[in-house]
């Protein structure tokens, strides 16, 4: 009988996901498994993550060892006890297991800045893996062996990547038009307009509950963001009528939008879809993400004369220079600049 294994991420927790043709002698059999639950999101059964059940569904290539185990949950446990989101503390714990595996037959203690160069060269770079990725690599090594190991590593020394200075991606006015006129469905097209309206991350707008709007004073609440930072957005009248239709016909529980189950918050899978059809339906042919909404409203406030200043505080920016970089995708200026070609 045909079964498959794979490594999930679900809930923010990694787990092994075990997938087989429809059997009740195998359902059976799984459930006796301890720590054994059947996921419906998932469509498979899953169990969690150790040696033994590694070794029996022949992963044999991601088996950490005990201390390695053991050091990544008290990581966990520590970086939980200081309020750090799960995503980031989910990144970490991935990075940190990754290092010390690769050093599996070394003594952690004994590890040194040169392990950390050679990890960078050897498989970092070999992999071709993004600067992204070892940057925060070298944040959970770091923070890892400040805060839990005791070691001989010298922190002065622990370089990081040099960061590429790519531009992020806007659209036009014109076509964000596009891709909100291409949505038929309600609900799908006021979630994406409101990413662009306030300029919202993702996770934002699915955190977003009914009373975080504020219709009194058009303001959007914006609670626990990026840096866990609270942070308000203005609303316009079109975007609070809009969200009044909205709240009329669908009436929402809990979250602001909701899944197919009342109380059951939307996805983030289900939102890049929604994305994804709309962009089928316009002619666009660029790989739009949804992070592209964000993008496009820093950029369109800023060439519409809105001051840099108010920007930052708009998208919650911790540093000026994060938002100066829409500078150099705005067009306003680059409009009055005359090319010598013209003269010839």
């Amino acid at each position: 009988m045909k079964w498959e294994a794979k490594i999930k991420t679900h809930k923010g927790s990694k787990w092994i996901a075990v997938y087989f043709e429809k059997s009740a002698e195998l359902n059976a059999r799984i459930k006796k498994l301890e720590g054994a639950h059947w996921s419906y999101s998932v469509n498979a059964w899953l169990l969690p993550i150790t040696p033994e059940y590694l070794k029996q569904f022949k992963f044999t290539n991601a088996i950490p060892s005990e201390t390695v185990l053991r050091k990544a949950e008290e990581f966990t446990r520590w970086m939980r006890s200081k309020r750090y989101s799960e995503n980031t503390i989910l990144t970490y714990v991935d990075a940190l297991k990754s290092f010390l595996k690769y050093y599996n037959e070394r003594k952690i203690e004994e590890l040194t800045n040169a392990d950390i160069v050679n990890y960078n060269n050897d498989y970092i770079l070999k992999k071709n893996l993004s600067a992204s990725y070892q940057n925060q690599t070298v944040n959970a090594i770091k923070l890892f062996f400040k805060t839990i190991q005791n070691t001989s590593i010298d922190f002065e020394q622990v370089h990081r990547p040099k960061r590429s200075k790519t531009l992020p991606n806007v659209l036009s006015k014109e076509e964000v038009k596009e891709i909100l006129n291409a949505l038929q469905n309600s609900k799908h097209r006021i979630m994406l307009s409101l990413i662009y309206a306030c300029g919202l991350r993702r996770s934002e707008l699915l955190n977003l509950v009914p009373t975080d709007i504020d219709s009194k004073r058009n303001i959007l609440l914006i609670r626990n963001a990026k840096g866990k930072k609270d942070r308000i957005a203005p609303l316009s009248d079109k975007m609070l009528n809009l969200l009044r239709d909205y709240y009329k016909l669908y009436k929402p529980s809990k979250w602001l939008f909701e899944g197919e189950q009342k109380g059951e918050q939307y996805s983030e899978r289900s939102i890049s879809n929604v994305l994804k059809q709309a962009l089928e339906k316009t002619n666009i042919k660029r790989p739009v993400s949804l992070h592209w909404l964000r993008h496009s409203y820093a950029t369109h406030l800023l060439e519409s004369g809105t001051d840099l200043r108010y920007i930052q505080e708009l998208l919650g920016h911790k540093s000026s220079k994060t938002t100066e970089i829409y500078t150099h995708v705005s067009t306003k200026s680059l409009r009055n600049i005359k090319s010598p070609f013209d003269d010839l």
